[in-house]
């Protein structure tokens, strides 16, 4: 089937004409008519449900109406084209393009009310305690009656719109009954050091001074716990093979050993 462009929106607004003029004849007939007449009212009931018949067909005229203005720049090929030929102008010209622009959300983080005091091993037993000769932890084995060198961390949990549910655990680790954290710097590579903080951390977004301080916890198995830093994705908290050596951040895989043992576990309320 073929189409001439001039005729189809002649045809349009002769039959948007036609059906508008309907309308208006049978309104002005209907102001004539008397009310006691029962066959009149009759053809008044059957003339609204014809006006609304045609209530539709012209909105149906309008939009090719409409459509065949916004193609009146539009030059074809020819001054016959087909079906899809018309689709085609019509999907082009007609059819407005929404554009949509992705906004980007800054990662934040807001603690909780609930914070997880414990000890911390890695896997071969070696408890974090802290140097005597930097800002720094040390992984050590200790023996008997040597309790008193374990540092006792408090873990505060964070949430994020950012962490998906059941994902990692955003954590902030402190020595407690002090003002010092965990904190993963970077120099020529990162790296693991003890940071004071005086402020409070309720709420830290990416960006922010203190995102070196977050960590992502992920706990496996019964007693399988890694600490990876939130701003250098990838980093993880580990300890030496050997005893008595740093505590440090490492790439997986890796040599150094990444899982921890949470022990003496406590939850409390801050």
């Amino acid at each position: 089937m073929a189409y001439d462009l001039h005729e189809m929106i002649t045809l349009a607004y002769d039959d948007a004409s036609e059906t508008d003029s309907a309308f208006y004849s049978d309104s002005a007939d209907s102001d004539e008519m008397d009310c006691s007449d029962q066959p009149a009212m009759c053809c008044r009931c059957d003339m609204h449900e014809g006006m609304s018949e045609h209530s539709s067909s012209m909105k149906q005229v309008v939009n090719i109406i409409i459509a065949l203005k916004r193609m009146k720049h539009v030059k074809p090929k020819s001054s016959e084209f087909g079906e899809e030929e018309v689709l085609n102008i019509i999907m082009e010209n007609v059819i407005r393009e929404r554009r949509m622009e992705v906004v980007e959300v800054t990662p934040s983080y807001d603690k909780t009310s609930t914070t997880l005091q414990c000890n911390i091993c890695d896997q071969f037993k070696k408890t974090l305690v802290k140097s005597s000769t930097s800002p720094r932890l040390m992984a050590v084995t200790l023996r008997d009656g040597n309790s008193d060198f374990k540092v006792r961390f408090n873990l505060s949990t964070y949430v994020s719109p950012s962490v998906k549910p059941n994902a990692s655990q955003p954590v902030c680790l402190g020595i407690s009954n002090s003002n010092l954290y965990l904190a993963c710097t970077n120099d020529s590579s990162p790296h693991l050091v003890l940071e004071e903080i005086t402020g409070p951390l309720n709420t830290i977004k990416a960006g922010d001074p203190h995102e070196n301080l977050l960590f992502f916890r992920r706990e496996t198995g019964v007693a399988n716990n890694t600490f990876e830093s939130v701003k250098y994705p990838g980093w993880f908290i580990s300890t030496d093979y050997e005893d008595s050596k740093p505590v440090d951040m490492c790439q997986v895989p890796s040599r150094r050993l990444t899982n921890f043992a949470l022990e003496d576990k406590q939850q409390i309320r801050s």
